[in-house]
């Protein structure tokens, strides 16, 4: 097995006195993609915001390349250093960004913040081509784009930092199909060319399907079961994931019906 780059031991938070996250552990290789499922209050959100550091736990701990990731950074230098580790990309595209900046101004922004003595010119335009941008849009306000575009250039943002581990919060979830598809193989290439490792935090167990390695299942914030993706899907072992899985829309159902699937999860 490969040695972990993100590893997660028996994190807990709660709140008002509800266990929002219960023990969970798991751990991500370098280059890997982990899926976490779960239908809304599962747990799932507020585990990758405490991973990010955006939410802290209230025990457990947190590791990244096998060091301590601390809960709080003190210091400028030590908050900048501690973002460059773990990155998250939004389900909002448009929210995400300042309807303000153009696209270059928000790539720019973000690379003299962490690299104020590096090349930003030629960076910009290496970020746009990888997420298939390219230098036309760079003038461009959030406003002026697809919402495809907005999470190509948030995805941008993110890896302009040169993150070890990539949370993708429902990344996909706001976007048509066809979109959604796009974004996924665009993840896909990226993951190929930097080894970069993802965390996927969704309900929609087709993307899982589809961008995953591993795969865990919560419900009201513990692990109730995980394993490789693949076999996840193909025998799920607890009744929850089976419920999941058969609450998945099939081709040929009726609007009752997906909208029925829809209220399961």
């Amino acid at each position: 097995m490969l040695e972990p780059l993100l590893e997660v031991v028996d994190l807990t938070r709660s709140f008002g006195g509800v266990r929002a996250v219960d023990g969970v552990s798991f751990a991500l290789p370098k280059g890997g993609s982990l899926g976490i499922v779960g239908e809304s209050g599962s747990g799932k959100t507020t585990t990758a915001r405490i991973v990010v550091g955006l939410e802290q736990a209230d025990s457990g701990e947190i590791r990244v390349d096998a060091k301590p990731r601390p809960a709080r950074a003190r210091g400028r230098a030590h908050r900048l250093a501690r973002a460059r580790q773990v990155q998250m990309v939004f389900q909002d595209p448009y929210l995400s960004l300042d309807p303000r900046m153009s696209v270059e101004a928000v790539l720019r922004e973000t690379l003299r913040l962490h690299f104020p003595d590096r090349d930003h010119t030629h960076r910009v335009r290496e970020l746009l081509d990888q997420v298939g941008l390219g230098t036309r849009t760079a003038d461009a306000l959030p406003r002026h784009l697809s919402g495809g575009q907005c999470q190509r250039v948030a995805i941008a943002r993110a890896l302009a930092v040169e993150p070890a581990v990539l949370v993708l919060d429902e990344a996909v979830a706001a976007l048509d199909v066809s979109v959604q598809a796009q974004i996924l193989n665009l993840l896909a290439d990226v993951r190929e060319q930097t080894a970069i490792g993802y965390l996927f935090i969704t309900h929609d167990l087709a993307v899982v399907g589809s961008v995953t390695d591993d795969v865990i299942v919560m419900r009201r914030g513990s692990v109730v079961e995980a394993g490789p993706t693949a076999d996840v899907l193909a025998a799920p072992a607890d009744p929850y994931t089976r419920l999941l899985l058969d609450s998945v829309p099939h081709p040929g159902w009726n609007p009752e019906q997906i909208a029925a699937a829809r209220r399961a999860l």
